[in-house]
């Protein structure tokens, strides 16, 4: 008996030092991930699964332990980079909006890049950037230079079509605060780590990039059983943000708030002249550009929410019918 007690213990623990390794191995080194979407058809297609390349960009340990809500923060460690991150990569990044998300998009302008987009074609730094070779436009009107599309970022660039010039912000820049560009700079201070709070009647309004309408996308995608009412669930999410809760959204304001009003790190911004930026920041987009929702939308990716980069897909399901994809099995990523 005590001798099959042993067993069944030495049992145990080789298998938890296998999932010990194998985890590691998936948080440091490689990791498998499923496409849920579109958006960067052809070049990846909804029920990809693919193999990405976590140490290319700088292995990270783990940091965090658990599953998504159930999770505790670990300190982490970043080690060398082999390369940084390039135009043309595909690289996999915790979305911005909801950092326990992770979208795959092609990176297509980093630091310190001026990017344009006139009538779906990206400039960047005044020079074409052509689609890739397996991407492409499905619909075949253009909107319009005079057409404003409210959900793009900072609400003020055009739209998906007709991008007007951005800079990507990059470590050291010096960005003078002013009342007109105070939203932008409200999206770089959150994403460098900072505390921005808005003072109104004596009560604190904390800003956050934590984007409910994900947090509850998210939730969504563990009802595995019973389904809750989504209506309660994004209730009770929704309830924490402004005007029921005191959190902000940065892409929720005017793009003119007092600037009196605001704290940053504790001290009023009208008694800081300039920013210093503390990140580099990239834009990525995805291959499928009338289908995708990528930094036109919502903007800058800090150079430490990149992961990796996606190197192949080692198996494929077409969703629609449930039959593998044996040709795109093993198919590079481009």
């Amino acid at each position: 008996m005590n001798n099959r007690i042993k067993k069944i213990i030495t049992e145990i623990k080789s298998l938890f030092l296998l999932i010990v390794i194998i985890l590691t191995i998936k948080v440091t080194i490689f990791e498998m991930y499923i496409v849920p979407t579109g958006s960067m058809e052809n070049t990846i297609m909804t029920g990809d699964f693919l193999v990405g390349n976590r140490f290319v960009y700088g292995m990270r340990t783990p940091d965090r332990i658990g599953l998504m809500d159930f999770s505790m923060d670990l300190p982490s460690f970043k080690f060398p980079s082999f390369k940084e991150p390039k135009r043309g990569d595909v690289i996999i990044f915790k979305f911005p909006r909801d950092v326990r998300q992770k979208y795959v998009k092609r990176c297509v302008a980093g630091p310190g890049d001026i990017l344009e987009i006139k009538d779906k074609v990206i400039f960047i730094n005044n020079e074409r950037y052509d689609l890739p070779q397996n991407g492409k436009f499905v619909m075949p009107n253009l909107l319009s230079e005079t057409f404003a599309q409210n959900d793009i970022f900072l609400g003020n660039k055009g739209n998906k079509d007709q991008f007007q010039k951005i800079k990507m912000p990059k470590k050291g820049d010096v960005i003078p605060i002013d009342s007109d560009n105070l939203q932008l700079l409200i999206h770089i201070m959150l994403l460098d780590g900072n505390d921005v709070v808005m003072i109104s009647d004596g009560k604190e309004y904390p800003f956050s990039m934590n984007d409910p309408n994900e947090l509850f996308r998210r939730k969504s995608m563990f009802w595995f059983f019973k389904r809750p009412n989504p209506s309660k669930i994004f209730s009770n999410i929704s309830n924490n943000y402004f005007p029921r809760g005191n959190i902000l959204l940065p892409w929720q304001i005017s793009n003119r708030p007092a600037p009196e009003n605001l704290l940053v790190n504790g001290k009023s911004i009208s008694d800081i002249k300039s920013y210093k930026v503390k990140k580099d920041y990239y834009w990525a987009m995805g291959d499928n550009r009338d289908d995708s929702l990528d930094s036109r939308y919502w903007g800058f990716i800090p150079r430490d929410y990149i992961l990796g980069e996606a190197l192949f897909s080692w198996f494929s399901i077409n969703l629609k019918t449930g039959f593998p994809r044996f040709n795109r099995i093993g198919n590079v990523i481009h």
